[in-house]
């Protein structure tokens, strides 16, 4: 059977690092998973609660396309008392997680042959799915001389090189480097976009997730941007496969049209609980504090280990190390991790295709115990 090109995109390796780490785990071995930004907390009690009595009610189905009403309101609700933005709940489309408002907003902004900006390192799913649609990918490295964020300098420097850009996105906090873009640098370049008839999409799925910086919603700058959001870190529901966007009024009706054919709407048991978890603040909280305490444990243990902390940890739950005192090959490196101590970790190959075979990302969104443990299984290995 033929298989088409557009499916020729690199591996997810997170995703495969984690698939081999269950394998390990249910042959029996002690494995800790640092491969990816799962919380080790479960949902919110009253999401939970919420979808108990769903499923007590037994009538589960369709909703409209672009989610429950009754959800869609709470998220504006979210936006007018978080950020102070007004958002008109009929500009928002709850989606089937974050990744499928990915894929509407692509397809949805752009078409073949037109490029799209994203920072490197960064998301590697972006990447991958802008490929599969014949989207091409600018790459613009972020590093402490740009304050690891894309600046309207890069663009321009991008567009000198490359040609015109239809659209950029950007994550913050971002993923792996854990940047988050203060609100000087997001309205500098929310500016530029508008200026050069370029579409701005602000990935915002680790919002909630800030330990310093601005965390700054581009809604409270600008109507002209496409915002994705996530039940899936702060909300620590993964698993539910629950996410929302906030479009521009034109763009509603398309990505409507889309989302009718592609997904038809999301699930309706997992808008139930996260219409309730909006209100879980406090119990949210409270896991942030606890993502703190592993992420100043990182900060101090890895350096002692001999990785150099390579990017800020302001935000979402990741450390982005330089492992190049160790190894050359990170991909290498991470299986014998796996193999040898079993922890698993994410090789920086998915994330900077130029200088990743020196990097590696650590999640520590798991339990403070498992994080004290991987770090000493590590530093015994590298004696």
């Amino acid at each position: 059977m033929k298989i088409s090109r557009r499916s020729a995109v690199e591996p997810f390796h997170a995703m495969d690092v984690l698939a081999e780490a269950a394998r390990r785990r249910s042959a029996g071995q002690p494995v800790i998973s640092m491969a990816v930004g799962q919380p080790a907390y479960p949902a919110p009690r009253a999401a939970l609660e919420a979808a108990r009595a769903a499923l007590a009610d037994g009538r589960i189905g369709y909703t409209e396309a672009l989610g429950l009403d009754s959800l869609r309101k709470a998220i504006a609700a979210h936006y007018r008392t978080r950020h102070g933005a007004e958002v008109d709940p009929g500009r928002i489309a709850v989606t089937t997680g974050s990744s499928a408002a990915f894929n509407l907003a692509f397809l949805t902004l752009f078409d073949p042959g037109d490029r799209v900006a994203i920072a490197r390192p960064g998301y590697p799913a972006y990447r991958n799915i802008l490929a599969a649609l014949g989207i091409e990918t600018i790459e613009i490295e972020v590093s402490a001389e740009n304050d690891f964020t894309m600046t309207p300098e890069s663009l321009e420097a991008a567009q000198s090189v490359f040609g015109k850009l239809s659209g950029i996105l950007l994550a913050s906090p971002a993923n792996p480097t854990g940047t988050v873009t203060g609100r000087a640098h997001l309205k500098a370049l929310s500016d530029y976009c508008l200026a050069n008839d370029i579409t701005f999409i602000s990935d915002e799925i680790y919002h909630g997730l800030t330990f310093s910086g601005e965390e700054t919603s581009a809604l409270e700058l600008t109507d002209d941007v496409v915002v994705i959001n996530s039940f899936s870190k702060y909300y620590c529901m993964t698993g539910w496969r629950i996410g929302w966007m906030v479009l521009p009024t034109a763009v509603v009706r398309p990505t409507e049209r889309l989302t009718q054919s592609l997904y038809i709407s999301a699930p309706e048991i997992s808008q139930v609980a996260a219409l309730a978890a909006l209100g879980a603040g406090d119990e949210l909280d409270a896991h942030r504090d606890a993502y703190r305490r592993n992420r100043d444990l990182l900060a101090s243990r890895l350096p002692e280990i001999g990785f150099t902390i390579a990017s800020p940890m302001d935000g979402a739950f990741y450390a982005y190390v330089d492992v190049g005192r160790f190894t050359n090959d990170s991909m290498a490196f991470a299986r014998r991790m796996l193999s040898e101590i079993s922890v698993a970790a994410t090789p920086g190959h998915d994330f900077d295709p130029i200088n990743g075979h020196r990097t590696m990302r650590f999640s520590f969104a798991g339990a403070h115990d498992q994080m004290i443990e991987a770090t000493d299984r590590i530093a015994a290995w590298l004696k």
